[in-house]
């Protein structure tokens, strides 16, 4: 029986995002029989922010995906907007995967009230608004910013701090038992924010890549 072979892809430009997400994900290679490749949209912006970035990237997700389409078993967008989801599952057969769908749909089979540690407050309804899309709003405690750039996220080494005092809002003042970190480059600090947080902690890439290694 052959490997499966998952492609994540962060659709920015920034190649330390990537490598903070191919880090991350080196316990599944460890304990399982997978292939991860992640891979950087070059010619992406540097950052995924707003809803222009979001549009930008639409047409280079389906360009990626179809030029590699049957060379691997499923793809992950390791971007927290989820963009150009149904645009990729359009033109492949294969298991397309948003982080942050899977991320609150794997918060939300605990039964637990989730919070989310966004990058901008400006992202906050349209990620509120997605998450009533897909049927959990019921199961979201909150959301709060981080005030940070995606760069940031991945690089500054106060990310970690702004997330733990973050968390700690969202857990006593919004009742969140659960938190999701909510951009790919903060996934390097999911560890750390848990042991001090004492609550659950979700990278929403680690929840993408384990849901596609489950459809198999």
């Amino acid at each position: 029986m052959s490997m499966t072979r998952i492609m994540v892809i962060n659709p920015n430009s920034n190649p330390s995002v990537t490598n903070g997400i191919d880090e991350a994900l080196n316990r599944f290679r460890s304990s399982t029989e997978m292939v991860i490749d992640c891979c950087t949209l070059d010619e992406g912006p540097f950052g995924i922010e707003n809803d222009a970035d979001i549009e930008a990237v639409m047409p280079l997700l389906v360009s990626r995906i179809l030029a590699v389409s049957d060379d691997y078993d499923a793809f992950v967008i390791a971007c927290y907007s989820d963009p150009g989801l149904p645009e990729c599952r359009a033109v492949t057969k294969k298991p397309v995967l948003g982080i942050h769908e899977s991320a609150v749909t794997l918060a939300a089979s605990y039964g637990c009230k989730f919070g989310v540690l966004a990058l901008g407050y400006e992202s906050i309804q349209r990620h509120i608004n997605y998450v009533g899309r897909l049927g959990f709003r019921e199961f979201h405690a909150g959301e709060r910013p981080l005030n940070i750039s995606v760069d940031q996220a991945a690089n500054d080494p106060d990310t970690l701090t702004r997330i733990i005092e973050t968390g700690l809002e969202l857990i006593d003042e919004d009742g969140a038992e659960m938190l999701i970190l909510g951009c790919a480059g903060m996934a390097k600090h999911r560890r750390d924010a848990q042991e001090a947080l004492g609550v659950p902690v979700i990278d929403p890439v680690q929840a993408a890549v384990k849901m596609a290694s489950q459809i198999q």
